[in-house]
């Protein structure tokens, strides 16, 4: 089946519909975002890491239709086309690391058509390409999705390229997707999340996550992923928050040297090993006074991960991390601040982003 075809028809379709429809429910987004890092241990660099970049778009909204389309622009000189990198391993060998990047991104791009069901149920249907937000860290989690050898920075989300059924019912909103890694549909994972909203400050999200799609075309092992989040406030201003997640790959009998087998999601994914990352956060939000003039948000966490150096080629790697983070909104735009350890828990990183919004 041409599943590409048919949801870039029913996006077109969904677009269209909004672009022919009131001009109240249609409005254009953005904001412009500048990033650096700076590792202590590097004395090589100013900064480790920088970029500016603009995210620009249009959303519609309506009782029956939702859309959006964004583009992420980069500068040509952040080096977003024919990236060259060389690394060195322990032994003293180098490795030649070539990408490419475009340097107008289609970052979002999707379709939402809703239902109403009665006074209770909802039930949605989402094509196209959307983030998923999961653990709301700063620095840490959304274990469902990423590769535990990346440390965020204030981006807890990642994307996919999917087809997603939604159901509200009362506190639930159950999700279920199908996404795609190609244009053929050979790989792929099925993706699961339960999110809990209750009417007093917690909620809860339970997900489940695999790639069943790439042994119907291939030769691959499947790996599992559970995790689940949790976040309370105590009082208003100060909220505790956390993350735990088991990822598995199936020990099965797969021949390695079938022509068309297929590595796993990640090279450290090793048949029968277990990981269990974790989290665990504290989130200060003052509503008034002195300190709500000063900030906006003070934050700290600290994350384990077993086996951490089973995630690397070479180095020490210490298995706790921790971050202390600060963010004060200041009109339309966010200045958002952290300090964090790095391989060992005393090296030490520092990075700063500014993010202001426009509509």
């Amino acid at each position: 089946m041409k599943y590409a075809r048919i949801a870039s028809m029913l996006l077109v379709m969904g677009m269209v519909s909004a672009a022919t429809a009131a001009d109240d429910n249609f409005s254009l987004k953005g904001n412009v975002q500048t990033q650096v890092t700076k590792s202590i241990a590097d004395d090589e660099n100013n900064f480790s890491s920088g970029w500016i970049r603009a995210n620009v778009g249009g959303q519609y909204k309506s009782e029956s239709l939702d859309g959006l389309i964004m583009l992420r622009i980069f500068a040509p000189e952040f080096g977003n086309k024919n990236v060259t990198d060389i690394t060195t391993d322990k032994d003293g060998s180098t490795k030649v690391i070539k990408s490419s990047q475009d340097k107008i991104l289609a970052d979002l791009y999707w379709a939402n058509y809703k239902w109403n069901l009665g006074e209770k149920d909802k039930l949605n249907l989402k094509i196209g390409r959307w983030k998923t937000d999961w653990s709301q860290s700063t620095h840490f989690g959304t274990y469902l999705d990423k590769d535990l050898t990346v440390r965020g920075l204030w981006m807890r989300d990642y994307s996919h390229n999917a087809i997603e059924l939604g159901w509200i019912h009362g506190l639930s909103n159950l999700n279920a997707m199908v996404a795609t890694k190609d244009g053929k549909a050979n790989r792929g994972y099925v993706r699961v999340e339960e999110d809990m909203k209750f009417t007093f400050p917690l909620e809860v999200k339970v997900g489940y996550r695999a790639n069943l799609i790439d042994p119907i075309q291939y030769t691959a092992f499947t790996t599992h992923r559970v995790a689940t989040y949790a976040s309370y406030n105590i009082i208003p201003a100060f909220r505790i928050y956390g993350e735990y997640a088991c990822i598995y790959t199936q020990d099965d009998d797969i021949k390695q040297d079938a022509s068309n087998y297929l590595e796993t999601e990640s090279s450290y994914y090793k048949p029968g090993i277990y990981f269990q990352p974790f989290y665990l956060g504290m989130d200060f939000a003052p509503q008034s006074g002195i300190l709500n003039t000063l900030m906006s948000n003070l934050m700290v966490e600290w994350e384990y991960i077993n086996k951490r150096s089973n995630l690397y080629r070479y180095g020490s790697y210490d298995e706790w991390a921790w971050t202390v983070a600060y963010v004060k909104k200041i009109a339309s735009s966010k200045l958002q601040f952290s300090v964090y350890s790095e391989r060992e828990l005393s090296d030490v990183g520092l990075a700063f982003r500014l993010t202001t919004t426009f509509k």
